[in-house]
């Protein structure tokens, strides 16, 4: 049986560490479905205590908190202090060993590294228990994201310490050195709606907008704020649903600020647990990354709640939408195009009606429990690779 541990660095409710508790439970699932003919139990090991936490634990999955104290800030890609990058290096190495003894005591017959961080951890981790360790990429390893050298040497290190990859897209795969390594593209899932209690499409003058993501610059909501002030018909009400991490409380205070200069209806929500109550009261849900998103779950959400979509791509969101049938896709950072696809939007009703309804039927195709199957199996593969290996030389 395949008792596969997770290792997360940090417990905010961030999009890596959600899609990671869905999947969790889903895989926990699929255990009991299969337990006849194959078997999977799924625990989770973290850095540091928090949210995730308590939202595992409250939906049954076996979450074990290492008791050395991390703060997830330690290693950040823009630190400019090598002193500080290399502390946080050997603490993540200290918390390996840690998870490495736990990943004994809990039996555990393969690691999953949900972030580089992690990859770290698990590294040190994988080494001590004598387990193989896959690395779960929900980031692109790429020079807009980590820098020409600093990719280089991630991609390099998840070569050298990984037995495989899961990746959340064609576009994050395309990014990582996997010759001769086990490979796996899976979607984050979601659970498909049945509901059907999304708002009627409203009137142009009435539209609602929904932005939903963390505030960062990267997520080019003042890009969105921007096209807005531009649109022909301006909406009734914009949602901007999402809360700051790692010291981006700033960017938060130039977007309201950039707002009120703009003199948009904007309501800043701060983090919810549930966004999805935001995007069935909403008309358009719009994605805005200025740089190409890994994967882009909050479209396929959008699109599940009944939102017309609005994407940017690259990455991702070009392997969720086909433009003009089930969302529209737009240049990411393009504040010219993206005031286009609002006026379009906005300006007919009948045409969000057609992308919401097809936006619907594109979202059953990210079933959780079909990922969860895919992962399951390839889990199995890895761990019953190296056995016969093993056997094969002794």
């Amino acid at each position: 049986m395949t008792k596969a541990l997770f290792i997360t660095h940090t417990a905010a409710p961030s999009g890596a560490e959600l899609a990671t508790l869905r999947l969790a439970v889903a895989l926990r699932d699929t255990g009991a479905d299969d337990s006849r003919r194959r078997g999977i139990v799924v625990a989770v090991v973290c850095a540091q205590d928090g949210p995730i936490v308590d939202r595992m634990r409250e939906a049954g999955v076996e979450t074990i908190v290492l008791r050395n104290t991390f703060d997830s800030r330690a290693m950040t890609v823009h630190s400019r202090s090598l002193r500080r990058l290399i502390v946080g290096f050997f603490g993540l190495v200290k918390i390996g060993w840690s998870a490495g003894a736990t990943a004994r005591a809990t039996r555990a017959t393969v690691l999953v590294a949900e972030s580089t961080k992690a990859l770290i951890i698990g590294a040190v981790a994988a080494r001590r228990a004598r387990i193989p360790l896959v690395w779960q990429v929900h980031d692109r390893v790429s020079a807009e994201y980590f820098g020409g050298l600093l990719s280089s040497l991630i991609r390099g290190l998840g070569w050298v310490v990984s037995r495989g990859y899961i990746a959340n897209s064609r576009s994050t795969m395309s990014t990582l050195f996997a010759w001769h390594r086990a490979a796996l593209v899976a979607y984050p899932g979601v659970e498909p709606s049945s509901r059907d209690d999304h708002v009627r499409q409203r009137r142009p003058s009435e539209t609602v907008v929904v932005a939903v993501g963390r505030l960062t610059p990267w997520k080019g909501q003042d890009v969105l704020l921007r096209a807005l002030a531009e649109t022909t018909v301006r909406p009734e009400r914009v949602y901007l649903v999402g809360g700051t991490l790692f010291d981006e409380e700033a960017f938060r205070v130039r977007l309201e600020r950039l707002a009120h200069e703009l003199e948009l209806p904007v309501i800043f929500t701060g983090h919810v647990d549930n966004p999805d109550a935001y995007m069935r009261r909403a008309d358009i849900l719009v994605h805005c990354s200025v740089i190409a998103e890994p994967f882009g779950q909050v479209v396929v959400e959008g699109m599940n709640a009944g939102c017309a979509v609005i994407a940017s791509g690259p990455g991702g969101p070009t392997e969720i939408v086909e433009s003009g049938i089930n969302g529209l896709l737009v240049d990411g950072g393009d504040q010219k195009q993206l005031t286009t696809a609002l006026n379009t939007l906005i300006g007919d009703r009948e045409l969000r009606r057609r992308l919401s309804a097809a936006g619907r039927r594109r979202a059953a195709h990210f079933g959780i429990a079909a990922s969860a199957r895919d992962i399951a199996s390839f889990l199995d593969t890895v761990t019953a690779t190296p056995k016969r290996k093993r056997t094969a030389h002794a």
